[in-house]
């Protein structure tokens, strides 16, 4: 006897029955990510995102569940559809709220849907999927399902998918770092060496520091700079506050590493980074002094490094950024699947949809041709 319930909050379950039914330690999806978020006010009704989070239930017994929000704008997604509610807007509509499964402010590809493997089938998720389109009915404008691994797209069918890029490193069994390096042209090889050569020669260190050893200090230092980079670029503070963070470190240190970088003794950048037993996540960063090639190498070498001695096997340092090309990370195709309740809409984005998959093939195809990789 399958049924659905929609929680106004994670913590209207536990993180033991939560967590009970991941079936994954990717860290997004946990209790207690979900849950500091929730008590830092990054999800509320304040800030847009309204927990509707789903749990299937098998005679009152928790067997499965989907991160759901309600949302009221499209901040903190990184699946761009500002201009479907432009369209929506010309036409005297209302694009919001709609309904979003997704992890917020985390552009990283992981498990949504989580099932326990005896209660899975295709059945349940396609009963899944018209549990979802009936909840829109009168309350949202369509459904979305961002960052999906590839083994749950065919359970989202009969929505409409869109793809992107992003880059992602990938670890091919490199004893050290001059092993991955071994692998690129001369010419390439040689100036990444350059740029690392170049943070030393600044008289920068740097220390990998795993989250049960971050210190009080170095979660304020890496936190001014986290502000300051998002004041930099946009001009407003950051999305996420320093409870949030703070709340991590005591939650769930074992899948946190912070990067610091020092200079003349004293603490200028720091970057975050998550993990699980196969990938890295590269999440935030920030700097309070602008020094040569250090963002490069706070960011993506030492991601690399702590990959191969760790024997992780993918590194996803976050969206955009066509110069981690140059750097060894490769265009990976993303997924996301849309369902529009207006029958209008849906005709036209799926035709958007269509043209935006062929821009994007010819997108990855183009950089894929920059690796910086010796050609076979």
């Amino acid at each position: 006897m399958l049924t659905f319930r929609y929680l106004n909050s994670i913590d209207e379950v536990s993180a033991g029955q939560w967590d009970a039914v991941l079936q994954s330690d990717y860290p997004f999806l946990r209790h207690a990510f979900l849950s500091a978020l929730e008590r830092s006010g990054a999800t509320t009704r304040k800030s847009g995102w309204v927990p509707q989070h789903l749990l299937l239930e098998d005679e009152g017994r928790l067997i499965g569940h989907l991160p759901l929000f309600l949302k009221f704008h499209s901040y903190g997604e990184y699946v761009f559809d500002w201009s479907w509610a432009d369209a929506y807007r010309r036409n005297g509509l209302d694009y919001y709220p709609k309904l979003l499964s997704a992890i917020p402010y985390t552009p990283a590809t992981g498990p949504r849907l989580s099932v326990l493997p005896a209660m899975d089938s295709q059945a349940l998720r396609s009963r899944l999927l018209s549990e979802l389109q009936a909840r829109c009915a009168g309350q949202a404008s369509s459904l979305h399902i961002l960052f999906p691994v590839a083994s749950e797209l065919p359970g989202w069918q009969g929505a409409s998918q869109r793809v992107a890029a992003q880059f992602h490193w990938f670890n091919q069994g490199y004893a050290d770092f001059e092993a991955f390096l071994a692998g690129f042209s001369s010419r390439k090889r040689k100036s990444l060496r350059r740029e690392r050569r170049r943070v030393q020669e600044q008289g920068i260190t740097l220390r990998r520091i795993e989250g049960s050893d971050i210190s009080e200090q170095q979660w304020s230092f890496f936190y001014h700079c986290y502000q300051m980079t998002y004041a930099k670029r946009s001009g407003h503070g950051g999305y996420l506050n320093e409870a949030f963070f703070r709340d991590l470190g005591l939650s769930m240190p074992e899948q946190l590493l912070m990067v610091v970088a020092e200079h003349d003794g004293q603490a200028v950048a720091a970057a975050l980074n998550f993990k699980d037993s196969r990938t890295l996540y590269g999440r935030y960063w920030g700097c309070i002094e602008e020094l040569e090639c250090l963002h490069f190498e706070a960011c993506y070498y030492q991601g690399i490094e702590y990959c191969i001695e760790r024997g992780l096997q993918r590194f996803d340092p976050g969206a955009q950024g066509e110069h981690k090309i140059q750097r060894g990370f490769e265009p990976i195709e993303t997924c996301s699947r849309h369902w529009i309740v207006d029958e209008r809409f849906r005709a036209a984005i799926d035709h958007f949809l269509e043209e935006e998959a062929l821009s994007v093939a010819r997108y990855i195809d183009d950089a894929r041709r920059l690796l910086p990789f010796r050609q076979a």
